[in-house]
């Protein structure tokens, strides 16, 4: 099937809107929010609103206000998640450097044997020079004025280029080891497994929210192992299998880890903030359940 579909003035995409039955109260702040935001990053908000979604017919209440309220909502959870998962990055990053450079040296991140899956270390590794060739930072450029040998910096130095997305790469692959154990020990997590799940899905959010895409009902690629063993206050609820891939479950670990790592946060705080400015916003599409502020985690 050939596309065949023109561009549309805003006007059109305005009218088109009303026709499929979004009610419109304010035409021209429409025109302003389609003059800024382009159409199709915000269908991805009015999607849940229609009630055919082949034919793209809106239900009843459907309102562009509400479509708007959405899309604004989803930016600053992106916000607040980001600075929050700034600080977890940060904080295992550090954990691992110390502990890996520790017991197995400076350039402990080559050493093949260190890691189960050797394919899979040559292609992260191939990642990580690419970043180490594209950094600016001073530390990293002083470095290779200085030194010709070996042909990378330290743990402590090129992994500070790295990003979340290759730190969970190479912690996912390490061996069993203390250092493997110790980083997850002082999270508060009871094996490497669960932190590795907990790494992955973390920097799938972090990927979401540098590259403003849409995170509010965003269902993520693999189900979040979470355990019960735990001293430290967590969840008496699990969520269903059917929830674990939605945002919520996501939260439940950020929260927990910064618990660890930021003692102290705000970010349950602003979380709730944000969600009692934004009432339109249907907790069941994040996976909260009913009574989520009551869990130990949110309390």
């Amino acid at each position: 099937m050939e596309y065949s579909k023109l561009p549309f003035t805003i006007a059109q995409q305005i009218e088109q809107l009303k026709s499929r039955g979004l009610k419109i109260d304010d035409p021209i702040l429409a025109e302003h929010y389609l003059s800024v935001i382009s159409y199709y990053r915000l269908a991805g908000y009015w999607w849940p609103m229609q009630a055919d979604k082949v034919k793209h017919i809106f239900k009843p209440e459907a309102r562009f206000e509400t479509v708007i309220d959405l899309y604004n909502f989803d930016r600053e959870l992106r916000l607040i998640l980001f600075d929050a998962i700034e600080r977890i990055e940060i904080g295992v990053r550090t954990k691992l450097i110390y502990y890996l450079s520790l017991d197995y040296g400076p350039w402990w991140f080559e050493n093949p044997a260190l890691f189960s899956d050797k394919q899979h270390h040559a292609e992260t590794l191939k990642f990580i020079d690419e970043e180490l060739a594209r950094s600016k930072e001073t530390f990293i450029l002083d470095h290779y004025k200085r030194y010709t040998n070996p042909s990378r910096p330290p743990a402590w130095k090129t992994l500070e280029t790295v990003t979340i997305g290759n730190l969970s790469k190479l912690y996912r692959n390490l061996i069993s080891c203390e250092a493997r154990t110790n980083v997850a020990k002082d999270l508060h997590v009871p094996k490497p497994e669960f932190l590795t799940s907990w790494f992955a899905a973390i920097s799938i959010v972090r990927n979401i929210c540098a590259h403003h895409g849409r995170l509010w009902n965003k269902k993520l690629p693999s189900r979040i192992k979470l355990f019960s063993n735990t001293s430290q206050p967590w969840l008496n609820q699990f969520p269903s299998a059917s929830n674990n891939v939605k945002l919520y479950t996501s939260l439940c670990c950020v929260q927990y880890l910064l618990n660890a790592i930021s003692p102290g946060n705000h970010f349950k705080q602003r979380l709730k903030t944000l969600l009692k400015r934004y009432t339109v916003v249907d907790l069941a599409a994040m996976g909260f359940p009913q009574d989520w502020q009551t869990e130990a985690l949110w309390s």
